[in-house]
């Protein structure tokens, strides 16, 4: 065998090497009832927030504790316990992704992801501000109140 050979040899199985470990490491997002079926093993729950529910969090007694009733696309709830502060836009967010183990009954997560609503989506009745210049005697635009017209 030449020595090419031997090299493109040991590229190819480092590649396969490399594919089979990625494949391995990536995991897809399960649901509730995929994650009772399996108890104790770390899965990717993508659900929301059931506002229905109870949502159980004291940012001055106890901030390092989360509980509340997660709900996936299929309607499936489950309750999930989270040691850490709640995420800072957990109550706007749409979706959120929940890492943990289905433990017990309830949904032990280590870590949430919450899934932004488009930034760029215009809301109904939003504000369309028009800016203008300040005129060169530094007179104040018509919208914008003075300190005076605040202070009435």
């Amino acid at each position: 065998m030449k020595k090419i050979h031997i090299i493109l040899l040991v590229a190819i199985a480092a590649a396969v090497a490399v594919l089979v470990s990625f494949l391995q490491a990536t995991s897809t997002y399960d649901t509730v009832a995929t994650a009772r079926s399996k108890p104790g093993k770390f899965v990717h729950l993508m659900a929301s927030w059931d506002k229905g529910s109870p949502l159980q969090y004291d940012a001055i007694n106890n901030p390092n504790f989360l509980s509340f009733t997660a709900i996936d696309t299929l309607g499936e709830k489950v309750k999930v316990i989270y040691n850490n502060p709640k995420p800072e836009n957990f109550e706007q967010a749409p979706r959120l992704v929940m890492k943990g183990k289905y433990v017990d009954g309830v949904f032990e997560c280590s870590n949430i992801q919450t899934k932004c609503p488009s930034k760029y989506k215009e809301e109904a009745g939003s504000n369309n501000t028009q800016t203008t210049q300040a005129g060169s005697n530094g007179a104040q635009p018509a919208s914008t109140p003075t300190i005076s017209e605040l202070s009435k």
